[in-house]
């Protein structure tokens, strides 16, 4: 769940999930309102962004401060990063800057999937998304090159890790960008 609002700076999302509280159940996520709960939180919109599954083995984040819970229909999420993004209707491929002071950690012999972009920066595959594919699964994800609209000089690949992939953002922003399917990936430093 994104809560956008509109400050001096631009649109700004906080962002809530269910990690680790719950599985966010399926019958409670389809009855969710966006616009009620945008009007319920005093937000310029509320986006459903999901489901969503991630990809990588762990995520190492602090737990221990004070930890913001608020339920959405019934479904219990934490407060886990904010989102600079870069207009009110994100298009894909447009990287957004994410606060959210966590490693994701990819142990070797994982399959990952990655965006090349036209400048040699590596994305890496954060989540996949069944947004705009209901029917989207992990199964999907090595051939999904074929389906994307990439930009110029972009390419997708799926490959296997021969060492562990760590993409660090506990002490600075994480740079994010989605697929026009949605699907999530962070850039790697």
């Amino acid at each position: 769940m994104l809560l956008v609002r509109v400050g001096d700076n631009g649109p700004e999302a906080t962002v809530y999930n269910t990690f680790p509280l719950n599985d966010c159940p399926a019958e409670l996520w389809s009855r969710l309102d966006a616009e009620a709960i945008a009007r319920e939180h005093g937000a310029a919109a509320a986006l459903l962004n999901g489901p969503r599954y991630w990809l990588m083995d762990t995520v190492e984040k602090d737990m221990t401060g004070r930890r913001e819970v608020v339920t959405f229909g019934g479904i219990d999420m934490m407060r886990q990063a904010t989102v600079a993004l870069t207009s009110m209707n994100p298009g894909p491929y447009l990287p957004n800057t994410v606060n959210r002071h966590a490693v994701f950690v990819y142990r070797p012999g994982r399959t990952v999937f990655e965006l090349l972009d036209a400048e040699g920066g590596r994305w890496v595959m954060q989540t996949y998304s069944q947004v705009v594919d209901a029917t989207l699964s992990f199964d999907d994800l090595a051939g999904l090159g074929d389906r994307l609209r990439l930009p110029d000089g972009w390419s997708y690949r799926a490959r296997v890790l021969d060492d562990e992939l760590r993409i660090d953002t506990s002490t600075e922003a994480a740079q994010v960008l989605q697929d026009d399917l949605t699907n999530s990936y962070s850039w790697v430093r």
